[in-house]
């Protein structure tokens, strides 16, 4: 499952920098993560990076986006080959 950033994100720059996979970027208000990059840090880290050093905690699961840990391990490798 893909990760989502919240409307209550104050832009704080602490997110991008921190994902494996690139997924993240400004969008026209907020950052946004790219649901087709976004592997929870599966393959990379053991937790997703973004929600840890994320200020106001609005980084959350995206239930529009539902993946298995094998799936986002195999989204991973094929972002990493």
């Amino acid at each position: 499952m893909a990760l989502v950033i919240q409307d209550t994100c104050i832009n704080c720059d602490a997110c991008p920098t921190e994902c494996p996979n690139e997924a993240i970027y400004q969008g026209d208000e907020i950052y946004v993560i790219d649901p087709d990059r976004c592997t929870e840090c599966v393959g990379a880290h053991d937790e997703p990076q973004c929600v840890l050093v994320c200020p106001v905690d609005c980084i959350v699961k995206d239930p529009a986006h539902q993946e298995t840990e094998d799936q986002l391990r195999a989204k991973y490798e094929a972002l990493h080959a």
